[in-house]
């Protein structure tokens, strides 16, 4: 029986990029986002879609570039639509990329974005497959000072939270802690910092937990759920009254490298 892995993190395989080629210039560039997105999306989760205009040297018209978190579903996707016209007149030149990515890139695990987590899992296991509780959430540093005649704060939170897929007998637990320092001109501005770093924090641990988690596709179409072990991993019975904490740096966004090489 065929098995693929999905896992939340960026997809860097070249067997999980598609090339589309020959797009015509019959429709916006709009339009034709919408469209390559109904037809692709229909094989697995898309993690990136982005469509260009050839460059000034090639004939009018469009390419585009498609990553897959699935390298079985870019290939089934690749064989059923390469050479078919799809929403034109003429056939469209879907391809593999064949270049691997850098050796930096294939060696790295980039977690996925705290928002394409939830959409990567809700894709897969619907909105009722999952559930996260926060165990514990605590501002861990509250620090004041004088500093040029304002008031330099320092605000430090962990959070300690629950993942849970009911429907696969499946738990994990992850943590964070988040931090920022601020010069605070009032009370609004103490809250509204309060209430960041509060949401980044759960937004992290959240982050880490999907990243302990593998969505592991068989052929027959069904899905499990499994959780990898670390040395790290927390335990029910060594968390009660303890927050333990990973350090976490603030998100950036998703950097992609294109990689224009088909096989």
């Amino acid at each position: 029986m065929e098995v693929d892995i999905l896992k939340f993190q960026v997809p860097v395989a070249a067997n999980k990029t598609l090339f589309v080629w020959d797009i015509q210039p019959s429709h916006t560039e709009t339009q034709i986002y919408d469209r390559l997105y109904g037809v692709f999306s229909s094989f697995g989760p898309l993690y990136l879609l982005k469509v260009c205009p050839n460059g000034s040297l090639s004939p009018p018209g469009f390419y585009a570039l498609i990553k897959f978190y699935s390298a079985a579903q870019a290939s089934e996707a690749q064989r059923q639509t390469d050479g078919r016209s799809l929403f034109q007149s003429s056939p469209l030149k879907v391809t593999l990329s064949s270049k691997q990515a850098p050796h930096f890139l294939s060696d790295s695990s980039r977690p996925l974005s705290h928002a394409r987590c939830m959409e990567l899992a809700n894709h897969c296991l619907g909105f009722n497959g999952w559930t996260s509780d926060i165990i514990t959430l605590k501002e861990l540093t509250n620090e004041e000072e004088e500093e040029g005649g304002g008031r330099w704060r320092r605000l430090r939170f962990g959070c300690l939270l629950q993942l849970s897929f009911p429907h696969h007998g499946q738990t994990t637990r992850a943590a964070a802690v988040v931090e920022d320092s601020f010069t605070c001109t009032g009370p609004d501005v103490l809250l509204q910092k309060r209430r960041q770093l509060q949401k980044l924090v759960r937004e992290k641990a959240l982050v880490q937990a999907f990243n302990t988690v593998l969505l592991i596709l068989l052929g027959n179409g069904k899905l499990m759920v499994e959780v990898k072990r670390t040395s790290d991993q927390f335990l029910f019975e060594q968390t009660d009254g303890v927050l333990q904490v990973n350090q976490f740096v603030p998100d950036e966004e998703d950097d992609e490298v294109w990689d224009p090489t088909v096989s």
